[in-house]
């Protein structure tokens, strides 16, 4: 799934950058409905993260970040990689400070005003 174009995706489709950090984008050979699936339980955990903090639930907050985080390993975005080459993680890093670095430089550059 591609990332919104406010949101770069690295070349090789393995992170998004916000903010000059790599998040890792979830695992594109997911079929479709499985895909929506996790899509559709993270979105509810998430609600049930916000109702947990309004309500001051500390228990009903754990359970429901619990279930973010099984969503967002379905989905690849947590846990072991998703790619199978060797290459390392670099989710949440700054992306100058990975083998992005060039990569990114180069995208800035370009959206600097001239």
């Amino acid at each position: 799934m591609p990332s919104p174009a406010k949101y770069p995706d690295t070349p090789d489709g393995r992170y998004f950058v916000v903010r000059g950090r790599l998040w890792r984008s979830s695992n594109p050979d997911l079929p479709p409905e499985e895909r929506q699936q996790l899509v559709n339980r993270l979105m509810r955990a998430r609600r049930q993260v916000g109702l947990a903090l309004k309500a001051g639930d500390k228990e009903a907050e754990r359970q429901a970040r619990a279930e973010v985080d099984a969503a967002k390993r379905g989905l690849g975005e947590r846990g072991p990689v998703w790619w199978s080459d060797g290459s390392p993680d670099y989710n949440r890093k700054l992306a100058a400070n990975t083998p992005y670095a060039a990569w990114y430089a180069a995208l800035e550059a370009d959206a600097a005003p001239s």
